[in-house]
């Protein structure tokens, strides 16, 4: 909505797929650490900000050939249907934060940074050694 000053979900940086009746996943780039999308563009169209991760298109490069979006194992380049350019999730790194969280009427989406998503996994491993031990001991 905020870089295309529409509301249409075929131009939505992110995607949402619906796996049942209760239960949807938003799609976005992940920031991949070494992207395949970057090392398949034959015109190198697209580069990866180094500090942030964030995938940057060049319009004036890119034509539409989509050797990125194949490459892209989570499906989050997307071929623009009127440009015919590819685009992916920035971030809205230019107002700060991501919009459609900030947006979002259901506040379903949350952005969680690489760090923030290793942490998780460090207590979910803690927390899982934890329960083992106490069961060995228990024994």
């Amino acid at each position: 909505m905020v870089k295309e000053k529409t509301f249409n979900p075929t131009k939505s940086r992110i995607r949402a797929i619906r796996l049942g009746p209760l239960v949807n996943l938003a799609v976005a780039c992940r920031l991949c650490e070494d992207p395949a999308c970057v090392a398949a563009c034959p015109r190198d169209a697209l580069t990866q900000e180094e500090n942030t991760g964030i995938i940057m298109v060049d319009d004036d490069k890119c034509n539409g050939c989509g050797w990125c979006i194949e490459a892209c194992d989570y499906g989050a380049i997307m071929l623009h249907p009127e440009t015919k350019v590819v685009y992916v999730c920035d971030t809205c790194k230019e107002l700060g934060k991501p919009q459609c969280v900030e947006w979002c009427p259901e506040e379903a989406l949350d952005f969680v940074t690489a760090d923030v998503l290793a942490q998780k996994a460090r207590r979910t491993a803690v927390k899982k050694l934890f329960h083992e031990a106490v069961e060995k001991a228990s024994e």
